[in-house]
């Protein structure tokens, strides 16, 4: 297994068919001939012949057994076929206009490009066309050209031009988000082909938050690598917020972490694995741990008075922890607050001042352990935040990738 860390969405995929080539391969499965699906596409059988090759040599694999009678899916393709369509069922529910109107035909992709569609969703990504070109290693005009044909095709407006520059629209963000999800299926499409050869190929890219990176995801991949050695895993950090932008545009496939209440998209879904009890985190020589009696039996948990007149580091505004961090203190807050989302940071900031922070009481991460840091307990008692995966709704793991979230919800069951 190949594990990459990233701080930022995964790097680019390899080159992807000619989409409309992908589209024949369609046709051709469901009528069976590629006589058949000549005539529904308004194709040249040659060029149907074509068509097909070309996604298969790009596959890597065959998807039909040719016969007299026409052409078959092969019983190791079907689950690779399934997954082309599903990515273009993905770009004609994006709705642009006339661009897509042709559901299950060929029609609909007359002139749709994967250029233009990289081109369309890396300036949505970069919030303009300068840092979309620097992104895709093209010019400006190679770029203004793939995105305004694009236009072209769909008939609707999909940039303006503001002082900023070129900015994209509702429709392009709409567009740009099902083109992605379109291409993650394309990927996946490739690893089941390989996965019924009995190569185990593809990645999975998991959106990891605090307590995740620090317990829960390195216990599951250790346990994971040694049954799949060859597929690779990413790893994706960052903020909440560009997380679940991962996950809803197809760039991640899981995130491991602090469930939020309710779900925070309609299309995604939260799954509960255990609980995380909360405590007071000090460094050991400071004065309310030094107020403890010897023995954890002893632990006295301090008042919100006394917790008060020392500084704190506070979690991020609209997190789950922020809100226990905000139960603590309803009406005046400590002054000099700090507010920090990474582990490594507030372990230094907790090391050398008297400063106070909610966070777990699992000693992962912050090195409790070492007897640097001491625990206090949370002033209400018992106080715990929901952990779990979130996924988007409708997504099919492979099973490689099935395998990695079972491994998952088993770490889960021993950490819980």
């Amino acid at each position: 297994m190949v594990v990459k860390a990233m701080a930022g969405p995964p790097a680019g995929s390899p080159a992807r068919p000619n989409l409309r080539h992908l589209a024949v391969v369609a046709e051709v499965a469901r009528r069976g001939s590629a006589q058949a699906a000549a005539r529904a596409a308004f194709l040249s059988q040659p060029a149907v012949t074509q068509a097909i090759a070309a996604v298969e040599r790009w596959l890597g694999g065959a998807l039909f057994l040719r016969s007299a009678t026409g052409m078959a899916p092969l019983p190791a393709a079907l689950g690779c076929l399934a997954r082309i369509e599903r990515a273009l069922a993905e770009l004609r529910s994006a709705g642009a206009g006339p661009l897509l109107q042709v559901p299950g035909s060929t029609r609909g992709l007359r002139g749709l490009s994967v250029a233009q569609l990289e081109a369309l969703i890396a300036v949505v990504e970069q919030g303009g066309a300068s840092a979309a070109a620097r992104a895709l290693g093209v010019s400006r005009p190679t770029l203004h050209r793939a995105t305004r044909s694009l236009e072209s095709l769909a008939g609707v407006a999909l940039f303006e031009q503001t002082s900023f520059g070129l900015t994209p629209t509702r429709e392009a963000t709409r567009l740009a988000r099902h083109a992605q999800l379109a291409f993650s299926e394309l990927a996946q499409a490739r690893a089941e082909l390989a996965a019924a050869a009995g190569a185990e190929v593809g990645r999975t890219v998991v959106g990891v938050m605090p307590l995740a990176r620090s317990a829960l995801v390195p216990r599951a991949l250790m346990a994971f690598a040694g049954r799949h050695p060859a597929h690779t895993v990413e790893l994706l950090d960052g903020t909440y917020e560009s997380l679940l932008a991962a996950l809803r545009g197809g760039r991640a496939h899981v995130l491991v972490g602090a469930l939020r209440d309710p779900a925070p998209a309609s299309d995604v879904q939260e799954e509960f694995l255990f609980e995380d009890p909360l405590a007071l985190v000090v460094r050991a020589r400071h004065p309310l741990a030094r107020q403890r009696a010897p023995g954890p039996a002893a632990a006295r948990a301090p008042g919100r008075a006394e917790l008060a007149r020392y500084p704190w580091i506070a979690p991020r505004r609209g997190s789950p922890l922020r809100r226990h961090y905000e139960r603590l203190f309803p009406v005046d807050p400590p002054a000099g607050v700090i507010e920090c989302n990474s582990l490594e940071v507030a372990r230094a900031l907790l090391l050398n001042s008297d400063r106070v922070m909610l966070a777990s009481a699992r000693p992962a991460g912050l090195e409790l352990e070492s007897g640097l840091l001491a625990v206090l307990p949370h002033p209400d008692g018992p106080v715990a935040r929901r952990i779990g995966l979130t996924l988007r709704r409708g997504w099919q793991p492979t099973a490689t990738q099935a395998a990695l979230i079972a491994q998952l919800r088993a770490e889960a069951r021993a950490l819980a």
